[in-house]
């Protein structure tokens, strides 16, 4: 199937990884084939799961790929971490339907990361194509909206000009100032802050709990098993089960090995909690924590402070540890803008929600402004003038 020269791909396989991966480059493991791939032959992403694959891909006049977007035709709006279920409700209570959906995004993983791949980065004619076609699909194929979610800043003007209006959200995130060490890294909070993180990493020892960091060409599958019923106890405690299953873990192991990581606890050389992370050599992605009981403080050292940890023996520039939770705040985080991009097919519904997302943007900037507050970071702490980091931080920053 063809729309104004772009095809329309009901699976990832249908593109070459190798085509696919030089548009997306080794930044963003969530955006790799062999990630995406992994998804829909595990039956994560399927038909039965409310996820239909129909990626966009452009070639050039050479033959080869030009440009891409991932994109899915969505039955709900489960797994997207970008909140619309007003939206849903307005429009049944107006007699019209909300699903199916067009929403280009990595399926459960609310990571910012490019979603219009360009061949060049300055191809804005590609971008602008394969933007205007997935309003075409989404209009031809009885989808009420298009929604782009988790972009980065760079993507944004290309948005608007296509006449997507953008939503402001925001996630913490950590950034490496050039820490030496842990110590380095809590010299720079104010002193009480000091003690009480060293307090809780001092329980989590004196509970007599270690630690093993395992990558992917590490894990073994009876190890993935036990990792995953870690974390599968964790998703029942709150009534869910994981968006991924055991399959999807061992196949990303094999073909992704290393951006793959494991924190695994242990006490009596017996696991007894997990954290699953990915990573590229900027960044790490803290993803998913399981435990098979309640320990003192035991979620934020495996999550946070071993990730932090992590991040400053391998030199990683930034550590996102995933959505909400304002307790990241005390622990070395810092408020981020994070995006998304909407087109509603319904005009008067598009103008609503164009209103709506003007003020939520106003509501999200006080509440930035209001955590970043409770910073536990000294006043007077060096900030690195590395440009790399600046321009980490500005990331995601209009």
């Amino acid at each position: 199937m063809r729309t104004t020269q772009v095809t329309v791909n009901a699976s990832i396989a249908n593109i070459a990884s190798d085509e696919w991966n030089r548009l997306v480059g080794d930044e963003y493991p969530f955006l790799r084939h062999e990630f995406l791939l992994a998804a829909e032959r595990s039956g994560s992403v399927s038909a039965e799961t409310g996820w239909h694959p129909c990626h966009l891909s452009m070639r050039g006049r050479d033959g080869k790929l030009r440009a891409a977007l991932p994109l899915y035709k969505k039955d709900h709006s489960w797994g997207e971490f970008v909140f619309d279920w007003a939206w849903a409700r307005a429009y049944e209570q107006a007699g019209l339907a909300y699903y199916p959906k067009l929403v280009s995004a990595v399926p459960f993983t609310p990571a910012p990361s490019r979603r219009l791949l360009l061949r060049e980065a300055t191809d804005t004619e590609a971008a602008s194509r394969l933007l205007q076609a997935a309003i075409t699909l989404a209009d031809e194929s009885g989808c009420s909206s298009l929604h782009v979610l988790f972009p980065e800043a760079g993507d944004l003007d290309l948005l608007r000009d296509a006449g997507l209006r953008t939503r402001k959200d925001c996630q913490f995130h950590w950034h490496n100032d050039g820490y030496v060490d842990f110590d380095d890294f809590l010299a720079a909070f104010s002193s009480a802050k000091r003690k009480k993180t060293r307090r809780d990493r001092r329980r989590v020892i004196e509970a007599g709990i270690t630690f093993r960091r395992l990558h992917g060409g590490e894990i073994d599958v009876a190890t993935w098993d036990t990792v995953y019923r870690l974390i599968s106890l964790t998703f029942m405690r709150r009534g869910s089960m994981p968006y991924f299953g055991l399959e999807f873990f061992i196949e990303i192991s094999r073909s992704l090995p290393d951006n793959i990581l494991v924190i695994l606890a242990e006490r009596e050389n017996q696991p007894i909690a997990a954290a699953v992370f990915f990573e590229s050599q900027r960044v790490l992605y803290g993803r998913y924590w399981g435990s098979n009981g309640h320990y003192d403080a035991l979620h934020f050292e495996t999550c946070y402070y071993q990730g932090i940890d992590y991040c400053i023996d391998t030199k990683k520039q930034l550590f996102e540890p995933g959505t909400q939770g304002e307790h990241k705040i005390s622990r070395g985080f810092e408020p981020v803008p994070t995006w998304s991009a909407h087109w509603l097919r319904h005009p008067e519904f598009f103008a609503a929600i164009g209103n709506y997302l003007d003020e939520e943007r106003r509501h999200i900037e006080r509440y930035m402004d209001a955590v970043d507050g409770r910073s536990p970071y000294r006043n007077d702490r060096n900030r690195s003038n590395d440009p790399v980091i600046s321009a980490t931080r500005s990331r995601n920053r209009e």
